[in-house]
């Protein structure tokens, strides 16, 4: 795993920004790990499961934490002693590496065990012990080296706790032959109580902890501390290494690099305080490897998986994130929008996503010679341009191919307004066509035109991973001017956990009006292969040689105690090794 350095940014000490960090070696020598001998054999239980994550080829990170039985020692400096074993098999009757050290209030009682010398592309089990209690056992597994038969992921978003069970999570825990999970932000969501998607958490006794909106490091740390009670998600943490990175609902809506949408400054203090503190409870708590130099403001990393897949995860959120633009801003009061203006900022070089030292080192990593280059990233990267009626929200998607329809069938019968919302002319809008979402790539083109020109010129098998939308997407990725012509690489992106999508935000409330819509955007927007507005659920993601098959698979409900998988609404597609272009869907 390489790290991109990040200079004058947020800095934390090893204490400070991942819990007890400790390294293992053969029997358990323990390096960086300080005042074990002033540790106390306190009675504690494991309440928050476990986890595992950032794996290579002869290590992997361990997570837990720990809860003080008695109620005086979870204030302090008491030190709290943790023991942890390595196995490779269930019953750990062939332990590979043990060791113990401490954990305390200051780090909110998480640990983390990089626990090294491990084989490659081996199964591990692990679990934890205190003077109480011991844990469940934990299944991992490190990356392979050399050559590589098969990879199998599983990707996941977007998990809002009052909006739902966690049913996508339990559902991907069941899933055979998975490498890790990847997840692509939003773990967790900032708002209080009431806030976004939250009209059943009362009666599904899904309230979120803190009451309030998430602002401090104890408000951050509670949030987690709920979530991570959540059965299916300790189960599917259990089941499998993740590899994780943030989106924007870990800090608040909407991040970029200076603040956010869901910050007020002048009621809520300072951002870069509130960043912070968000992005060092998350590195408490989430099983990933310390960066190089304490360095927490970014998580891009690489994984490789031997001469198979080259797996680049970008922080597209945080670390060099311009502000995002607002098509509303280009309307004058005359209603007139300014084309000029809004064509010069949107195509300006200098507008980034991921800053100067991020995209130099994925350029880098996309030369890698392997078989795939897969980014897991945060934001759609397809372009996903509707037509102007559409995307300011003049015509609805269902009147608009209606229109289409009518066009083509007798063009006579439109009057001048329905043909000039064809047209793209009038006194509203002036352009053809316009992004739905300027928080996505659509915002920064510019910079993705590098990268696909970067995957072209390496002839890279590229694949992009992406989440944020709740629903899930399959499009073909081709640069501005080939239109027409061979693609550079293909995007999979997961639907929600629990968040809901686009059926909420368009107001689509019957399965008829989901289907028209799901039609009308395949045949509207350009490259788009498939997507499903309605469903919850994850992405499954395998890689061979040959191929790689993205398998979406959904759950029939979050609003209910059980659920199913929908048979009906899962869906198969399958690109083949340098083709970069959807051959087959199922």
């Amino acid at each position: 795993m390489t790290k991109v350095s990040r200079r004058g940014f947020v800095k934390f000490s090893m204490m400070g920004m991942g819990g007890a960090v400790v390294s293992t070696g053969l029997g358990g020598v323990l390096v960086g790990c300080s005042g074990d001998d002033d540790a106390d054999e306190i009675a504690a239980s494991f309440d928050h499961g476990v986890a595992s994550g950032d794996p290579l080829s002869d290590r992997v990170i361990l997570w837990t934490r720990v809860t003080p039985v008695a109620e005086a020692d979870r204030e302090g400096s008491t030190n709290v002693r943790v023991s942890w074993e390595v196995a490779t098999d269930e019953n750990f009757s062939s332990i590979v590496v043990s060791g113990s050290a401490t954990t305390n209030a200051g780090r909110d009682f998480t640990m983390k065990v990089d626990a090294s010398n491990l084989t490659p592309g081996t199964v591990y089990y692990y679990r934890f012990s205190t003077a109480s209690s011991t844990s469940v056992v934990g299944r991992t597994k490190t990356l392979p080296e050399g050559e590589t038969d098969q990879a199998r992921f599983v990707v996941v978003s977007c998990s809002n706790y009052p909006a739902g069970h966690f049913h996508a999570y339990a559902e991907a825990a069941k899933q055979d032959g998975v490498d890790a999970s990847i997840h692509l932000g939003d773990y967790l969501y900032e708002y209080a109580r009431g806030g976004f998607a939250s009209e059943d958490a009362q009666t599904l006794g899904r309230e979120v902890l803190p009451e309030g909106e998430l602002l401090t490091l104890s408000d951050y740390r509670t949030r987690y501390a709920q979530y991570r009670t959540d059965p299916d998600l300790q189960t599917f943490h259990q089941a499998m290494p993740m590899i994780a990175v943030w989106d924007d609902h870990e800090v608040a809506n909407d991040t970029w690099r200076e603040g956010a949408e869901n910050h007020d400054p002048e009621t809520q203090g300072s951002f870069a305080e509130r960043l912070l503190f968000a992005l060092q409870a998350y590195a408490e708590w989430m099983p990933i490897r310390p960066p190089v130099d304490n360095d927490v403001s970014s998580l891009a990393r690489n994984f490789q998986y031997g001469d198979l897949v080259n797996l680049i995860m970008l922080d597209t959120r945080i670390v060099g994130r311009d502000l995002q633009l607002s098509l509303a801003s280009y309307f004058g009061n005359d209603g007139n929008f300014d084309v000029q203006r809004y064509t010069s900022e949107i195509l300006d070089n200098n507008r980034t996503l991921l800053g100067t030292d991020q995209l130099n080192w994925l350029q880098e990593q996309l030369a890698t010679n392997t078989r795939w280059q897969a980014l897991g990233q945060q934001v759609l990267m397809g372009r996903m341009e509707l037509p102007g009626a559409v995307a300011t929200a003049q015509l609805s998607i269902e009147d608009y191919v209606t229109l289409v329809q009518l066009a083509q069938a007798d063009p006579l019968t439109l009057s001048p307004e329905q043909a000039a919302f064809l047209q793209a002319r009038g006194p509203l809008l002036q352009l053809p066509s316009l992004p739905y979402n300027l928080d996505a790539w659509d915002g920064y083109p510019a910079e993705r035109e590098q990268i696909y020109q970067t995957a072209q010129d390496n002839s890279a098998n590229l694949v992009v991973l992406a989440g944020d939308t709740h629903n899930g997407w399959a499009s073909n990725l081709k640069t501005s001017a080939s239109a027409g012509n061979a693609s550079v690489g293909v995007e999979f992106a997961t639907p929600g956990v629990s968040s809901p999508g686009l059926e909420s935000f368009l107001n689509l409330s019957s399965e008829q009006a989901i289907m028209q819509t799901e039609g009308g955007l395949t045949q509207l927007i350009e490259n788009l292969n498939y997507t499903n507005l309605s469903d919850r659920g994850f992405l499954m993601v395998t890689f061979t040689a040959n191929n790689v098959t993205a398998d979406w698979i959904y759950v029939s409900s979050v609003k209910e105690n059980t659920y199913q998988t929908l048979p009906n609404r899962n869906r198969q597609i399958v690109v083949n090794a340098g083709a970069n272009v959807i051959s087959d869907s199922v």
